[in-house]
């Protein structure tokens, strides 16, 4: 190779690793909710500060996807006709958050929960906070929470029945994100693993263990039918291993 031509062929490497390292995605505009709000003090600036690191956050969900409004005109953000809504009454933040969640709201309704909203029964931000919302898991599910409205008796039978198959999930997975960092295409098994997580996480807000543990069953089985397609694949990987020590061998 002429010494022109391995500085070009240095120069293209260069240019592809430093073009891996580059975020392709623009960064997230702040809206003028964000600029307004985080520039105040004390209780107006709470929503940005709990905002800031939570699941919503994280997912480019902003201020104006649940209040509303416009966020990219300071004089016109809060005015109805821009489409803001302001901030929900207690009764009313079901339905709220259920323009997104609407699966989890109609297994709210039918709860115990929903049907005692309107004397005061648990709603989303009760359980979930309402700026600082973190990833939906299990141990949302505890004494010290549940307890504060009644005994924790039943909380704690949803939550054991719950436990085994949250775990299973989590393994499942890791084990995806191992399989595809050795070269196996996951995006089909990691999109079913995401709906069947849905629908389990959904079942949580029943707050009935005859439904709980009639839906865990049905999960288990679709986990254990997936657990042995991760089984085949790694049988796949073993067999490469082995003829490519083969071929090594005979080179």
């Amino acid at each position: 190779m002429r010494l022109a031509d391995y500085r070009c062929w240095l120069v293209l490497v260069a240019v592809f690793i430093l073009a891996g390292q580059v975020d392709a995605s623009p960064a997230q505009q702040p809206t003028v909710c964000i600029q307004c709000h985080g520039g105040l003090a004390g209780h107006l600036a709470a929503p940005v500060i709990d905002w800031q690191g939570s699941v919503h956050q994280q997912n480019g969900i902003s201020c104006h996807d649940c209040h509303g409004g416009d966020p990219t005109d300071f004089a016109m953000a809060m005015e109805p006709e821009r489409g803001f809504v302001g901030v929900p009454d207690y009764e009313q933040v079901p339905n709220f958050c259920g323009r997104c969640h609407i699966g989890v709201l109609g297994d709210y309704q039918e709860s115990a929960h929903g049907r005692a909203l309107a004397e005061g029964g648990a709603q989303c931000v009760v359980c979930h906070g309402n700026h600082s919302v973190t990833p939906a898991h299990i141990d949302l599910i505890n004494q010290q929470d549940c307890s504060r409205c009644h005994d924790y008796g039943r909380a704690a039978e949803i939550k054991l029945a719950l436990k085994e198959t949250d775990a299973r999930l989590i393994r499942i997975d890791g084990e995806l994100q191992r399989i595809h960092k050795l070269g196996f295409s996951t995006e089909s098994m990691s999109g079913s693993l995401f709906d069947l997580r849905n629908r389990f996480h959904r079942v949580f807000h029943s707050v009935d263990v005859r439904k709980v543990r009639q839906e865990t069953g049905g999960v288990q089985a679709e986990l254990t039918k997936m657990e042995g397609e991760v089984k085949a694949i790694d049988t796949t990987l073993g067999q490469r291993k082995l003829w490519g020590s083969v071929v090594i061998a005979l080179l």
